[in-house]
């Protein structure tokens, strides 16, 4: 991969993510289910890794396991205290295929695991053992997409350094397949009124239960043919949008109430990752002043911290 950023571009990954959206929704109700619930649902998660997506370790019956997607080699492989593994080959299928032999892996390996099989945060939410619908992978694009994701989570990472209150891992939410990472205020917010499809309005308002401010990266959809990072507060002071951020590329969406920066943007700067960086901070401090966050409390700098 080295130094480069890789070309996204949406009409040749649009039909893969959207079936691999499908698949993580299945590993991430998975994890769900086997995991104690953590705030803003936290435990429900996935994380980047060397090799693509994983779970990291779930509790279950028997010790702990892990479910990772390979998009090098191209495999889901699930792995567990006891010494077990399976894999499953990735390549163009169905939901439904995907479905049915990954719980017969489980069985294999003693895991037991009932989710609600339908898909969250999407309109049409087919049950999983019935979606012959979505069945798209492109092997190079969505490599690509997770090298993308690879240098993101880095400078995610850096961003959430500088922040000692309470902020999020880097982690990517499968109900709308985005890497998000969130600071807070530490101040209880006013109730969320939902809105989002399929989704339980009390699973909302307890991921929007205090002040937040949140940015994070999205694949796009028909509606928003980019990939793009966001960010976003909630509650949104009516001076919020009106703020000055940076990069100069970067622009408020009324339709969305967010502000956004196209990837294609970042990947072309002189300096992709302070571009980055560069976003995610002037878009928390549009947050933190129009809310009037206790800055000097909630941040920190220990770039020159020796341990």
């Amino acid at each position: 991969m080295g130094n480069t950023w890789p070309e996204l571009k949406f009409p040749d990954l649009k039909e893969t993510l959207t079936t691999v959206q499908l698949w993580a929704q299945i590993i991430g109700k998975i994890r769900l289910v086997k995991t104690p619930w953590l705030n803003h649902s936290w435990h429900v998660t996935l994380y980047v890794s060397p090799r693509g997506l994983t779970t990291g370790s779930i509790p279950y019956e028997q010790g702990i396991f892990q479910i990772d997607f390979d998009f090098i080699s191209h495999q889901l492989v699930i792995i567990s205290s006891t010494g077990k593994q399976q894999h499953m080959d990735l390549f163009p299928r169905t939901v439904a295929s995907f479905y049915k032999e990954l719980f017969e892996k489980l069985a294999f390996m003693e895991i037991d695991a009932e989710i609600y099989a339908k898909p969250n945060e999407m309109e049409a939410a087919i049950p999983f053992e019935k979606d012959d619908l979505h069945f798209q992978y492109d092997k190079e694009q969505i490599n690509l997409y997770w090298q993308a994701l690879v240098k993101i989570e880095a400078v995610f990472t850096r961003f959430r350094a500088k922040f000692r209150g309470k902020c999020s891992p880097v982690h990517l939410f499968w109900g709308a397949f985005d890497l998000a990472v969130s600071r807070f205020s530490g101040r209880e917010a006013p109730k969320h009124q939902g809105g989002v499809p399929n989704i339980p309005l009390d699973v909302m308002q307890e991921a929007y239960s205090h002040e937040v401010s949140s940015s994070g990266f999205w694949g796009g959809n028909d509606s928003f043919p980019d990939p793009i990072f966001y960010a976003y507060c909630y509650p949104t002071p009516e001076t919020y949008k009106a703020q000055k951020v940076k990069p100069e590329q970067a622009f408020y969406s009324n339709d969305l109430g967010e502000f956004m920066l196209r990837y294609e943007d970042v990947r072309n700067a002189a300096d992709p990752e302070n571009a980055l960086l560069e976003f995610l901070q002037s878009t928390y401090v549009a947050a933190a002043n129009t809310g009037n966050w206790d800055r000097k409390s909630l941040e920190c700098d220990l770039t020159n911290f020796e341990a």
